[in-house]
């Protein structure tokens, strides 16, 4: 089993860049990941909601994380592994694939979608999980997406779990249930924010840090406004917190990652803007408005 260790810090949920032709831009792939942890990230996640996964095929999802791999492996970086799935017997497959990850620090594991299981039946899915996998988890906690809430308790519970070492909490909100998480945290479990725009409050609250994926665009002030918390600098948190909210509510404005892709387009980082079906390109205003409030930001 990898060593058990918390994320923390700014981590970077990576697109997948396309080229013209429609294969993954490896190389486009690679430079962006070493961007963001040159501004300053802890870490990248690989095959997240981000990176469009559920339109990559097999071949795609293993090129793109050898590629994080390699830079993390190259970086001495954190790097976290999309798996999992609704079903646990299938997630103990999707989780047996990291055996021969040896850069993967931790997986990060949806809480199972469509399935509504009890609170008690999502602990059992975890507690099963964590008997089997490779390496630690991270419990990605988004219940619009899966349509399973879950309260304090609840994850309380998964998260004293010895092999489960933190929540990615996208809860669309700050809540009652967030406060009360946070106040009474198990050992070794940090709470990383997943919704861009409440990352400030959250890490005022005690969060470790978030893994967000507007911080493709702006890394460094996300990775500043983290120090900043921690320091104590309330003034400069407060300002910088509510100009990247800005900036993630427009990033944000249509399905991720299509506004995010086409900002990177824009600014020459990836080849294309484009994305896969179901999902459009964003439109040009839509990007344009991401954009403005980037050159504010600056």
């Amino acid at each position: 089993m990898t060593q058990n260790l918390a994320p923390q810090g700014i981590h970077v949920p990576l697109i997948t860049p396309f080229t013209a032709a429609g294969e993954v831009a490896s190389g486009a792939l690679e430079a962006l990941a070493h961007e963001v942890l040159d501004a300053g990230a802890a870490g990248i996640a690989a095959l997240g909601t981000t990176a469009e996964t559920a339109s990559l095929d097999e071949a795609e999802r293993d090129l793109v994380t050898d590629v994080c791999a390699r830079v993390c492996r190259e970086r001495g970086a954190y790097l976290s592994i999309g798996a999992g799935a609704s079903g646990t017997r299938a997630a103990e497959d999707s989780l047996a694939r990291l055996k021969h990850r040896p850069e993967a620090r931790a997986a990060l594991v949806t809480v199972p979608a469509f399935v509504r299981p009890s609170a008690a039946g999502v602990l059992a899915h975890f507690t099963r999980l964590a008997e089997v996998s490779p390496v630690p988890l991270i419990v990605y906690h988004i219940p619009y997406r899966t349509g399973q809430p879950l309260d304090a308790a609840a994850l309380r519970a998964v998260g004293a779990l010895p092999e489960v070492v933190g929540v990615k909490y996208a809860v669309g909100s700050v809540d009652q249930d967030t406060v009360a998480l946070l106040g009474d945290l198990p050992e070794g479990f940090a709470v990383m924010a997943g919704d861009d725009a409440y990352v400030s409050p959250m890490l005022a609250l005690g969060a470790a840090g978030g893994i967000l994926a507007s911080a493709h665009l702006a890394t460094a002030r996300f990775v500043e406004l983290d120090a900043a918390w921690r320091a104590g600098d309330v003034e400069r948190a407060r300002a910088l917190g509510h100009a990247l909210a800005r900036l993630s509510a427009a990033a944000f404005a249509e399905p991720n990652p299509t506004v995010v892709k086409g900002v990177l387009y824009a600014q020459g980082r990836i080849p294309t803007p484009d994305v896969r079906l179901p999902l459009l390109p964003a439109g040009g205003e839509s990007v344009a408005a991401a954009r403005r409030e980037l050159a504010r930001l600056r």
